[in-house]
């Protein structure tokens, strides 16, 4: 096993009523008893690097668990792309070809949480790993020279409703207060109504398909009221998560997002942040939580023959017209995760998509990358430029940043493009923009008043190349609060 250095590690299990347990690790012992129930619980002190170590836990029978290393524990989450195996994508991401070659790796363990047991990692246990984690933690490895422990919770097709319990749920004012919100302008009615014809449209062609031989497809969902869910909430967290709390870990890497919120009225954002929360006072701390951006891809790099962005979109022409609102309110609602507490979003529109990425290594080193500055404070830039405040200056506007690293640069053009820019009218053209320092500055002769600028505002976005010098791309971003008509329910 792999115990997470520099906190408090809980140990514990079952004994008889009032039976005393010790429990023994370098050379700390603490003695508890068992409860009323039988559950008994000791936290050890502090730990540091190590390996070799035994952990003995005696009662009325003695148990060891030899092995054991120290060092940093991590959690993966989330749906589909959490669990995609090594041998799934072997044959399409060199990185894990060369992953399963290059085994055993004698520092990383990975728990198996059908078998309750950890195992140490070599080609044949790594195959059958999520493919994403197992990059993120051999970087660390690698990196940080000190054992990595990896845990995995994750099922495909998922939405986040179902990681978090009915009390964590309803104990996020915020959560409620959106469903509420939503409430307002939510008709079941209609929406009952555009089923039905759904429904009926769907069962007539089901029936043609089926007597064709063809898959009918999915029947449509029938409409909930607001706060509605089709399934119980934490389902899956009471199954791939509980078990694990409160073992001590360093923190979390989530990758989940395609599969919604499955609660009628919740956006992601505010899903998340129930779940943020709930997950840590489960463990009783605030851990890093570090998330994978979505939608994932859509975006160009830096530089396309490098490994870790190979997949991403060639540059390309702006579009004729500016994309619409509703295109980029996905992006900036998985942009908005980050503002919350010790929270990092890896970014992803310079790796490639698809609904399931092919480039599993380039992800788990672009998340390496963000928990080395993030967590472990490494002086390293982990995202590109994110929008900080404006100023309007007459006909122009100075767009500041954070995360510009050594600074600001234009990638594949000599005209940096992807801003649209907007008056008291709400109508968007492409903006000239020009790099000033650590600050863009954005105008256009068809609005001479300015008032909103967007950036990368869409679902697909090769035309955007704003990056900071690190190489890595500037995330969307608007000034304006301007609502969609357009919003999906979930």
């Amino acid at each position: 096993m792999v115990l997470q250095q520099d906190i408090k590690v809980p140990i514990w299990g079952m004994a008889d009523p009032g039976e005393t347990v010790t429990v023994s690790l370098a050379g700390q012992t603490k003695i508890t008893k068992g409860a009323a129930d039988g559950k008994w619980r000791v936290n050890l002190d502090p730990l540091q690097t190590a390996e070799g170590l035994v952990l003995t836990v005696q009662g009325s029978k003695k148990i060891e668990v030899k092995d054991v290393l120290v060092g940093e524990v991590w959690l993966g989450a989330g749906q589909s792309n959490m669990v995609g195996r090594i041998n799934d994508y072997k044959g399409r991401d060199e990185g894990s070809k060369k992953a399963l070659a290059a085994g055993p790796f004698p520092g990383l363990r990975l728990f198996n949480q059908e078998t309750g047991r950890w195992t140490e990692a070599t080609p044949t246990t790594v195959g059958n790993f999520s493919a994403l984690l197992f990059h993120f933690g051999a970087g660390l490895l690698s990196e940080l020279k000190r054992p990595v422990g990896l845990m995995v919770g994750a099922v495909s097709g998922t939405p986040s409703g179902y990681w978090f319990t009915e009390d964590m749920y309803l104990a996020d004012e915020s959560a409620q207060a959106a469903v509420k919100e939503f409430a307002k302008t939510y008709d079941l009615n209609l929406a009952l109504e555009k089923y039905d014809i759904q429904l009926a449209d769907w069962k007539k062609k089901a029936e043609a398909a089926r007597a064709a031989g063809q898959n009918p497809g999915i029947e449509p969902d029938r409409p909930l009221p607001p706060g509605g869910s089709k399934a119980e909430l934490g389902h899956l967290y009471k199954k791939h998560i509980l078990p694990m709390v409160p073992y001590g870990i360093r923190g979390v890497l989530w990758d989940q997002g395609e599969g919604g919120t499955g609660i009628t009225g919740l956006d992601q954002y505010h899903a998340m942040g129930a779940l943020i929360k709930g997950w840590r006072d489960s463990w009783g701390r605030d851990f890093p939580f570090l998330y994978v951006q979505k939608p994932s891809g859509g975006g160009t790099a830096w530089d396309l023959a490098d490994a870790i962005t190979k997949n991403a979109s060639p540059f390309a022409a702006l579009p004729a017209q500016v994309p619409p609102l509703v295109w980029g309110e996905q992006r900036e609602m998985y942009l908005k995760i980050q503002t919350y507490l010790n929270t990092a979003m890896v970014s992803s529109t310079d790796l490639g998509g698809e609904t399931h990425p092919s480039n599993k290594s380039g992800y788990g080193e672009r998340a390496k990358r963000v928990a080395l500055a993030f967590v472990y404070g490494h002086a390293a830039e982990y995202s590109g430029p994110l929008y900080s405040s404006h100023k309007i200056e007459g006909n122009t506007v100075r767009i500041a940043f954070t995360h510009v690293g050594k600074g600001l640069a234009v990638r594949h053009s000599e005209k940096l493009q992807g801003f649209q820019i907007a008056g008291e009218d709400r109508k968007f053209f492409w903006a000239d923009a020009v790099i000033a320092g650590d600050e863009v500055i954005v105008s256009s002769k068809n609005v001479p008043t300015p008032v909103a600028v967007r950036y990368a505002w869409s679902s697909q976005i090769p035309w955007a190349n704003l990056f900071n010098q690190a190489g890595l791309p500037a995330q969307t971003f608007r000034t304006d609060d301007w609502s969609s008509k357009s919003r999906p329910a979930r």
